[in-house]
């Protein structure tokens, strides 16, 4: 049968908890896409039980802006406002990216 814990967590401290996942590793490049595969197949088994928030910095590089407009979430619209005020030009656009609001001539 199953194995007794000898202590369980309190569910009023499971159900505050968080918990990330991150799926990173270095592998042998020729095992990239098989490597790539498993990881996405990870993520979704996961998904199911995920609140769907995200840390900005782990977004994966192929995340669009749709999920980095989520990962920021209530304050996004500040934000956007904020790089409109200081970098219109969007001179800081590496990483996960809020985009300025498009310049109307």
């Amino acid at each position: 049968g199953r194995p007794r814990l000898a202590a369980r967590i309190p569910t009023t401290v499971a159900a505050g908890a968080a918990v990330a996942v991150v799926i990173a590793g270095g592998f042998e490049a020729s095992a990239t896409e098989a490597n790539i595969g498993w990881a996405r197949d990870t993520s979704a088994a996961l998904r199911p039980f995920m609140s769907g928030a995200a840390y900005v910095n782990y977004l994966g590089a192929d995340a669009g802006a749709d999920a980095v407009k989520a990962a920021y979430g209530p304050a996004y619209d500040r934000l956007v406002k904020l790089k409109d005020t200081y970098d219109p030009e969007n001179v800081f656009r590496l990483n996960q990216n809020i985009r300025p609001e498009p310049l109307i001539l």
